[in-house]
């Protein structure tokens, strides 16, 4: 059965193709790239919240209509934190918090930049010698923060101008939500981009790049239902550890569809599937082409120095060997 259902796999490409989506993420131990880049984004998400409440308060002194549209605004890309942080007496400061908030989202945000760019080069087994080293990792990092970070306000402004849209109808609506889709498709585009060394086309990018738009706008849509259930039905001290387990759980789903997405462009570019069915799961297999590249690959991404040479040969091909 499991011989017929591994030739069944093989031969259709979209069940091959998704299998192999979900080996390559496996292989690379994409779980863990993914809860490092999670880690961080909640580490700069408060900070950033701390800044953004200060700022406002200064910028829009004596304008609290307008204050609380802004931050509303943000923090529907954010669904999960919804109204229980969205309260700007409970984020505000003064120079205290202007500097914390300033440090925090340093901190935080260099660190998701490292740790993108370090799940991107894994995903497309870019040789270690070829990775940045950790200073321009850093920069390269924070001119990501700076574009990205002007894309997401103008997706903040576009999300702020679809929910008083009322006036226009279902179809008014929806074309904000498709432009959208298409802004943080290109987001992600960008991100995909510059986060590896590896040389890519946006055609090579296109495919991932529109999928994690898709999945992030859902998760907007969905995740702000599960976290108003969750909130609802906790007590008023668990309700806390609800938003911050919700929170968690979102950022890390976002980080799981961004990982997830990037090695679906890797398999396709690559041409790393079909996969042997049982190859994750024992030795006792026979490997597949894509198989041999996709751990060919690996072994060859720890070649630390740029004189170093890592070669990889399977038994049965040493074997044919003199």
């Amino acid at each position: 059965m499991v011989q017929w259902l591994d030739r069944v796999q093989q031969r259709s490409r979209a069940v091959g193709f998704a299998i192999a989506v979900v080996y390559k993420y496996i292989d690379d131990q994409g779980g863990y790239l993914a809860a490092l880049i999670t880690y961080y984004a909640f580490v700069s998400l408060f900070p950033l919240l701390l800044l953004l409440t200060t700022t406002l308060g200064v910028v829009l002194a004596g304008h609290p209509d307008l204050q609380r549209q802004v931050l509303d605004t943000a923090l529907s890309q954010l669904p999960v934190i919804g109204d229980q942080l969205g309260e700007p007496q409970q984020l505000s400061g003064g120079t205290v918090a202007v500097v914390v908030g300033i440090a925090g989202a340093l901190y935080g945000g260099l660190g998701v930049g490292v740790a993108v760019q370090n799940a991107m080069d894994t995903v497309w087994a870019v040789p270690k010698h070829r990775r940045p080293d950790p200073i321009r990792g850093r920069i390269r990092s924070l001119v990501l923060l700076l574009v990205l970070g002007t894309a997401a306000l103008a997706t903040t402004a576009l999300s702020a101008v679809g929910q008083s849209a009322d006036f226009l109808g279902w179809w008014g609506r929806a074309g904000f939500v498709v432009a959208a889709v298409v802004i943080n498709a290109g987001i992600c585009l960008v991100a995909f981009r510059v986060t590896t060394t590896r040389k890519l086309t946006v055609r090579q990018l296109l495919p991932g790049a529109a999928v994690a738009a898709v999945v992030w706008q859902l998760l907007q849509w969905f995740g702000a239902g599960y976290v108003a259930h969750s909130v609802s039905t906790a007590s008023a001290v668990n309700a806390v550890f609800a938003v911050v387990l919700g929170l968690l759980a979102f950022l890390f789903l976002v980080s799981i569809t961004l990982v997830m997405c990037a090695e679906i462009n890797a398999v396709a570019v690559d041409r790393l599937y079909p996969r042997a069915l049982l190859t994750v799961f024992t030795d006792d297999v026979e490997l597949t082409p894509a198989d041999r590249r996709t751990y060919a690959r690996k072994a060859k991404a720890e070649q630390a120095k740029g004189f170093e040479r890592i070669h990889v040969s399977y038994d049965e091909e040493a074997a044919e060997k003199p």
